[in-house]
């Protein structure tokens, strides 16, 4: 096992009504800037009990979130923000809607030049202070209710990139299952998807003597298998939200990468296609996963073979045909979920893909041995 060091400030207040407890979440004095969407949360009910439980709050609403998060949204609310004297953000909705509220906490604040060297000068230029924040949970998928990670996409320039800091966590995330019965099931699709990717990035890479971190990802990947098709199948079905919505935040809290090596190339060639050619991010996942696990299997043989037995049970000898049963396997649970998995299936050309990614890439190195270059991740597309 490597060194690890493991923090994570996040007080999560889980389960059926546990909105209401925004009263005491809340500074009573605070004045609160309410960040969301599109305007689900005021069809589900969700807004109404958030505005009931912040009481005589002086409360300024920022909305119009997009799925993708705009840096160019998140300026203009830490600008209305700072305008109105806001001392705490308060996000409702999924994971895009937490996002932006870490950016927007970073950005009220910052006294830099260029808020964007944030992203593009990640770990060099960082925030020195932040708002603090609070997060209702609608969509479960992202885990970003209970990480440090933001993912900001700039029109203007047509990137996706993503930033962290231990100063954007959230103070606390509400998780309240009920309010996720009325997701469409493309939501609820894409959410078990992109958990699932999550946890295979901080798992399928190569031994590293951590068995405990192994197990608990299989468990992650068995229970996401089992309770996913219920979820669709049983949209009202407290048990099995509830299920879902704690795998979602344990897929990326940071737990599972404790000690192990970690390999987001899935993402971050994801992210590059989102930017391009606008796919839904778990769409986009579910695209390059097979594509990356087919052309790197000999990588991580050893993963993908101990994969095949623990969770997709595959009773075969040879570490090559069981890891090639067990990237069909992934496969057809995406197809069972209605997720598809090639490039094709949204009217993109793989080899236009590929040049046009590669160059996005440019020279940054990916995977968990830093050896997945611009050129790899042109024939993943390939493959693709």
């Amino acid at each position: 096992m490597n060194n690890f060091e493991y923090y994570n400030p996040t007080r999560i207040v889980f389960g059926k009504g546990a909105i209401a407890n925004l009263e005491r979440l809340v500074p009573a004095t605070a004045r609160v800037m309410l960040i969301y969407g599109g305007g689900s949360i005021k069809r589900n009910g969700v807004y109404a009990q958030v505005k009931a439980a912040l009481g005589a709050r002086a409360v300024v609403e920022f909305g119009g979130i997009e799925p993708n998060p705009a840096y160019e949204s998140c300026l203009e609310a830490a600008e209305l923000a700072r305008r109105e004297g806001v001392d705490f953000l308060l996000a409702a909705g999924g994971g895009s809607v937490v996002d932006a509220t870490k950016l927007i906490a970073a950005l009220v604040p910052f006294t830099g030049d260029d808020p964007w060297q944030l992203f593009v000068q990640r770990g060099v230029v960082m925030p020195v202070t932040a708002l603090p924040f609070g997060a209702v949970l609608t969509l479960p998928a992202t885990g970003s209710e209970m990480n440090p990670i933001a993912v900001i996409s700039r029109r203007e320039t047509r990137e996706k990139r993503a930033f962290d800091s231990e100063l954007i966590y959230p103070r606390f995330s509400i998780l309240d299952p009920e309010v996720t019965f009325s997701l469409p099931p493309v939501q609820v699709r894409n959410g078990i998807v992109d958990t699932f990717v999550h946890v295979v990035e901080q798992y399928l890479t190569y031994p590293a003597d951590a068995p405990l971190q192994d197990r608990q990802a299989e468990a992650v990947f068995l229970t996401l298998i089992e309770e996913g098709p219920k979820a669709l199948a049983h949209p009202a079905d407290y048990a099995t939200r509830a299920t879902l919505m704690w795998c979602a935040t344990h897929g990326l809290n940071r737990m599972l990468a404790c000690g192990v090596p970690t390999d987001f190339a899935t993402h971050q060639i994801g992210h590059e296609l989102t930017a391009e050619y606008g796919l839904v991010h778990a769409e986009s996942l579910a695209v390059v996963l097979p594509a990356l696990w087919r052309l790197r299997k000999a990588a991580k043989l050893q993963k993908l073979s101990q994969f095949a037995r623990r969770v997709w049970g595959v009773d075969e000898a040879d570490p090559e045909q069981a890891a090639d049963q067990a990237i069909e396997r992934t496969v057809a649970f995406f197809h069972a979920m209605g997720m598809p998995t090639r490039l094709q299936d949204y009217g993109i050309n793989a080899e236009e893909a590929a040049r046009v990614i590669s160059t996005r890439l440019g020279t940054r190195a990916l995977g968990e041995r830093k050896d997945v270059t611009s050129d790899v991740a042109a024939d993943i597309l390939r493959q693709a």
